[in-house]
C-alpha cells in the first residue's frame, strides 16, 4: 500500500494491477484517485490503531492528497479523470463508499479537520443530487458542472455500498446527517433486496458480488449500531441463504457472478465482507459465525495472500514509464482474486480489456489489498472481547493484549488462556472438537458448556489455563460451477486440496485414497 504511486503522474495511486501474461501497472479512468486511497487509508491507519505498527508516514500523505484531489471538482463527490493530466469529469457512484472510508479514517485516526468538512459536504451534496425514488440528477450535474455520471447496473453497485463507511463516520463523530443518510439507504435496500427469506437474484443484484458483500456488511455495522435486532436477522437470512449462491465453505467468493464469468476467480475484498458481518453476527451470539470466521481466515483469506514474487517477470521498460518498474516488489504482500487452489485460475476471464488471453490473468489490483487489512484488523479485534461480561476468546490465534493472553493450538500443543485482569472468562470450542478437557495447575476445573463457549465463571488472574482437544482432521468438498475441489482439513486449516494441475498454488496436492 506503500508503493502504489504513480511517479509519472504526481503520486496518484495506480488502481489496475496484472502480473500475468504481462506486468503492469495502470491508471483507471474510474477508480484510480476515487477508490484506491479510501481502501489504503482505512487499512493503513486502522492497523496502526489495531495493532500499532509503524506507518510511513509520506506513503499516508500521498493518498491524503489523492483523496483530497478526488474531491476538489466542482461538487463534493469522489471524482476521476478521463486520462491522467485531465480534469476530474467523472463520477461513478460505486466509489462513493471509498471516498468516505478515506475520509472517515482521516478524521478517526488524524483529526483532520479537512476531512470532516469534505465528508459532511459531501454528505449534503448526496442529498441535494440523489433521490430514492428517482437515482441521481446526472443531466443536471452534466450540465451544470459538466460532470459524467456512470450509470450503475443497479443500486446496490452503486451508493448502497456507502452505508459501512456512514456508519463508521457517524460512530466517530455523532454526525446526525451521516445516520439519516445511511438509514435511507438502509431502507431501500430493504424494501427492495435483502428481503426477509434471505434469497439471492443475480439479475437483481447485478453481477459484481463485492457489491452485494459489502453492502451486507454495512447493514450489519447498522444493525450493530442502531440495535436493530430485525435488520440483524435479516443479514444473517441473507448469510445463511442467499450468500451460498456465490461463496463456499472456506469464504472464497466468485469475482463476477455472470453466467460467462471466469468460475474459479474469486475476490479477497468479497471474503473480507464476509468475515467482518460473521464476527458481528458472532458478537450478537451466533458463535457458528466465529466458527466460520477463523475457517475463513485459516482456509482461504491468510493463504491467498501473495508472499512469493519470484515468478512475476517485470517487462521490458525502454521510456522509464513508472507502471513498469519493479512490479514484482511492488506486488509483494497483495491480496486478490485467487482460485481456493491458487493465485492462477484454470479459467479464463472473459474480459475485453485483455484481448491478449493466450493464458489466466493473474492480476492483484491495488484496492483489494486495502480492503483485505482492513478486514483482518476487525479479525484482531475480536480475537478476544473484555466488556460487562468478562473475557472471551471467539478466535483461536495467538494473541497478547494488555488484559489477556491466548496461545492457539494450531501453534502451540494445546489452546492456553492467561487472563491479567479480573473477570468470568468465556473460551469458543470449534464444533468438530471432542473430548475437551480443562485444567488449572495440572488439574482439572470446573466449567459450564454453554452456546458453544466454555464458561468458566472464576478465572484467577495470571493462572494459565490450559484446554486440550485434538484438531481433528475431516474431508470437504467445495462445490463449483465447473468442479468439486477435495480439500484434507486439521481442524479448521487446510492441509491439501485438489489443484487440478494449476500452477502458483496454497497448499500440497489432494492425494487420492489408496
Amino acid at each position: 500500500m506503500s508503493s502504489v504511486f504513480n511517479a509519472d503522474d504526481n503520486d496518484i495511486p495506480f488502481f489496475g494491477s496484472r502480473v500475468r501474461p504481462s506486468a503492469s501497472l495502470s491508471f483507471s479512468e474510474r477508480h484510480s484517485e476515487s477508490h484506491v486511497p479510501g481502501r489504503h487509508l482505512n487499512g493503513l491507519l486502522n492497523a496502526e490503531e489495531a495493532i500499532g505498527i509503524a506507518l510511513d508516514e509520506e506513503a499516508i500523505e500521498k493518498h491524503t492528497r489523492a483523496a483530497f484531489f478526488s474531491y476538489s471538482g466542482p461538487v463534493a463527490l469522489p471524482l476521476n479523470r478521463a486520462q491522467v493530466g485531465g480534469e476530474l469529469v467523472n463520477f461513478s457512484p460505486h466509489n462513493v463508499r471509498e471516498g468516505f472510508h478515506a475520509l472517515y479514517s482521516l478524521v478517526a485516526y488524524r483529526d483532520s479537520e479537512k476531512a470532516r468538512a469534505l465528508a459532511e459536504a459531501s454528505i449534503e451534496c448526496i442529498f441535494e443530487y440523489w433521490d430514492p425514488e428517482r437515482d441521481w440528477k446526472a443531466e443536471e450535474l452534466r450540465h451544470k458542472y459538466g460532470i459524467i455520471v456512470y450509470q450503475e447496473q443497479s443500486f446496490i453497485v452503486g451508493l448502497a455500498r456507502s452505508i459501512g463507511p456512514l456508519v463508521k463516520y457517524f460512530r466517530t463523530t455523532g454526525h446526525g446527517r451521516a445516520l439519516e443518510l445511511a438509514t435511507l439507504l438502509k431502507d431501500k435496500v430493504v424494501d427492495g433486496w435483502f428481503a426477509a427469506d434471505g434469497g439471492y437474484e443475480v439479475d437483481l443484484f447485478g453481477t459484481h458480488t463485492h457489491s452485494a458483500t459489502c453492502v451486507m456488511s454495512g447493514l450489519v455495522q447498522l444493525a450493530d449500531l442502531t440495535s436493530d435486532a430485525p435488520l440483524m436477522a435479516r443479514v444473517k437470512a441473507f448469510y445463511d441463504n442467499g450468500l451460498w449462491a456465490m461463496r463456499d465453505e472456506l469464504g472464497w467468493v466468485i469475482e463476477n457472478n455472470a453466467a460467462d464469468g471466469n468460475p474459479d476467480r474469486g475476490e479477497v475484498n468479497n471474503t473480507g465482507d464476509i468475515l467482518e458481518t460473521a464476527l458481528i453476527l458472532g458478537r450478537w451470539g451466533y458463535a457458528d459465525c466465529y466458527q466460520d470466521a477463523e475457517r475463513i481466515l485459516r482456509g482461504h483469506l491468510l493463504p491467498s495472500q501473495l508472499r512469493d514474487v519470484s515468478f512475476i517477470e517485470d517487462p521490458p521498460n525502454p521510456n522509464g514509464e513508472d507502471g513498469l518498474r519493479d512490479v514484482a516488489n511492488r506486488h509483494l504482500g497483495a491480496f486478490g482474486f485467487p482460485a481456493p487452489y491458487g493465485h492462477q485460475t484454470l479459467g479464463v476471464d472473459n474480459d475485453p480489456k485483455y484481448p491478449d488471453q493466450s493464458q489466466p490473468v493473474v492480476s492483484f489490483n491495488m484496492d483489494i489489498v486495502g480492503g483485505t487489512v482492513g478486514s483482518l484488523c476487525e479479525a484482531y479485534r475480536e480475537s478476544t472481547r473484555l466488556d460487562a461480561t468478562g473475557h472471551s476468546v471467539n478466535l483461536l490465534f495467538d494473541h497478547e493484549t494488555d488484559a489477556i493472553s491466548v496461545k492457539s493450538p494450531y501453534t502451540h500443543d494445546a489452546l492456553t488462556v492467561v487472563t491479567k485482569t479480573p473477570g468470568p472468562l468465556r473460551v469458543r470450542i470449534p464444533v468438530w472438537a471432542s473430548h475437551v478437557s480443562a485444567t488449572m495447575a495440572g488439574t482439572e476445573t470446573h466449567c459450564l458448556s454453554s452456546g458453544g463457549y466454555l464458561f468458566f465463571a472464576e478465572m484467577p488472574v495470571g493462572v494459565e489455563l490450559r484446554i486440550e482437544f485434538a484438531l481433528e482432521s475431516s474431508e470437504i468438498v467445495l462445490k463449483h460451477r465447473t468442479r468439486q475441489i477435495r480439500v484434507q482439513m486439521r481442524g479448521d486449516s487446510v492441509q491439501t486440496m485438489d489443484n487440478f494441475g494449476a500452477d502458483l498454488t496454497f497448499f500440497e496436492q489432494m492425494r487420492d485414497q489408496a
